[in-house]
């Protein structure tokens, strides 16, 4: 067989990652890492390695695709002759047997493509820029009968629609049961450990450094708590979560919002000061309407209010009944709220601005988990930016219930000030 010499020089946390056996190893952080590299090269020596291997690199598009993978592998592995490109494939056909399929995933419907396919390695560059539902579509096709490793490779940076799932996982490390924690690592990289960067093009440190405040923490520094697009700023695990110690007679609401996918419950109380304290919250999937009502149920008190969004109060086909009086079946009796989406968020910010004191009007009680995960990693509804994005999905079911609670206060201040006008005007009739 033919014999070729790579020339081949990575940096520390390249080569940590050309080293890595993990199932799952997501390599990124910042930009300008050298990450597309990394995993190029990464792939193509596992084809040499393994005869017969069957890989698969993603992307987004296609043109991104062509321009990061396509066109330099053409100068990697075609021009010496170790193997042939198909275009009509978009494979890359090594002459032992190995083959790097090239895909993308413009849209969840692009992978109908991939299903009953295997691949003994899966690339995805630039993962956050894909939902929880690819990455697991495109895992179901990580298998075989053979011998060789079955691993993905994942590039990422913070930001972009899969933000939320690559933090939990890999940054997080919070693991559902199904996930063993030992399949995933992470490697952190940083455009100061691309040498050929830093030598070859110096300004694109300046370039970072010059960006907005929360670009630059997550583009330069790569941090995941700070992302372009965040929609609230404002949020600061250190001001807004503790061990909530609740004060004497205070008014409890239990904020509710309820689906299928979803129960989202949280509980607040709100003291003599106005202060807000979120001091616990259910939040489980495939509930029926009499289990998520128990639930509930069992951490109520007797003054509690009940608040949820008026589309539970739509009769439902099969019963003929609402989902509001499924609830009130169970003991949990709704109050009807009709909320604004934007105005709702603007409340709930007002709750969130931190005090001239260093603290704020809500605090979360760091038990609460879903909340101060989810509610950090909204973004910015691209074609509304007053709105925040209700995608991905997942991220928006606890932070909407925290909207309605903040909704509710609104209208309720308003009655109150409303009712104390009327009372002082009948001194005047």
């Amino acid at each position: 067989m033919k014999e070729i010499e790579f020339d081949i020089h990575p940096s520390a946390r390249q080569a940590e990652f050309f080293a890595s056996r993990a199932k799952f190893t997501a390599y990124g952080g910042a930009r300008g890492g050298g990450k597309s590299w990394a995993l190029r090269h990464k792939i193509v020596l596992l084809c040499l390695r393994f005869p017969g291997l069957r890989s698969l690199i993603v992307r987004r598009t296609f043109p991104e695709l062509r321009e990061n993978h396509v066109l330099p592998l053409l100068s990697l592995v075609v021009k010496n002759e170790l193997a042939t490109y198909s275009e009509t494939n978009k494979t890359f056909n090594f002459i032992n047997g190995s083959s790097i399929k090239m895909g993308y995933l413009d849209s969840e419907n692009d992978l109908l493509q991939y299903q009953g396919q295997e691949f003994d390695v899966i690339a995805i560059d630039e993962a956050t820029q894909f939902t929880e539902y690819s990455f697991s579509a495109l895992s179901a096709s990580l298998r075989g009968v053979n011998d060789f490793p079955k691993r993905m490779y994942l590039t990422c940076n913070p930001g972009g629609v899969g933000h939320a799932w690559v933090k939990r996982i890999f940054i997080d490390r919070d693991f559902h049961s199904c996930e063993d924690p030992n399949d995933y690592k992470f490697i952190q990289a940083l455009v100061f450990d691309n040498d050929a960067l830093m030598k070859n093009n110096p300004d694109y440190v300046r370039q970072l450094e010059a960006l907005p405040c929360d670009l630059k923490k997550a583009w330069l520094y790569g941090e995941w708590d700070a992302f372009a697009g965040q929609f609230f700023t404002e949020f600061d695990p250190d001001i807004h979560t503790c061990d909530v110690a609740l004060p004497e007679n205070t008014t409890r609401y239990c904020a509710i919002d309820y689906g299928l996918d979803m129960l989202a419950a949280l509980f607040v109380a709100v003291d003599g000061k106005g202060r807000a304290y979120v001091y616990d919250e259910i939040y489980e999937s495939g509930l029926i309407v009499s289990e998520a009502a128990k639930l509930i149920f069992e951490k109520k008190t007797d003054d509690m209010l009940f608040i949820a969004p008026s589309d539970l109060w739509s009769r439902q086909k099969d019963s003929g009944k609402s989902i509001a009086e499924l609830f009130a079946e169970g003991g949990v009796y709704l109050t009807k709220l009709a909320p604004s989406r934007v105005a709702g968020w603007l409340a709930l910010k007002e709750w969130l601005k931190p005090l001239p004191d260093g603290g704020a009007m809500m605090t979360i009680d760091r038990k609460c988990k879903n909340i101060i995960r989810c509610l950090p990693l909204l973004q910015h509804d691209k074609d509304s930016p007053d709105d925040a994005s209700t995608q991905p999905h997942e991220i928006t079911h606890a932070p909407d219930a925290l909207r309605y609670f903040a909704s509710f206060r609104i209208c309720e201040s308003e009655a109150q000030e409303q009712s104390l006008f009327r009372k002082r005007l009948r001194k005047y009739l």
